[in-house]
């Protein structure tokens, strides 16, 4: 690990904000996927028994 100096702290607390919150959107966007995959599923299913 490079030697960082007297900013070591900011620069670490940088990189780890950024990865929780890039983790914070992955895990965001794959629920939002299972949520919007259950709502399309449940109109087809109505669409199929309507149709």
């Amino acid at each position: 690990m490079p030697d960082l100096g007297k900013y070591a702290d900011t620069v670490l607390s940088a990189y780890g904000a950024s990865l929780l919150l890039l983790v914070a959107l992955v895990v965001l966007t794959i629920l939002r996927g299972r949520k919007v995959r259950r709502e399309m599923e449940t109109l087809e299913t109505r669409m199929k028994r309507n149709g």
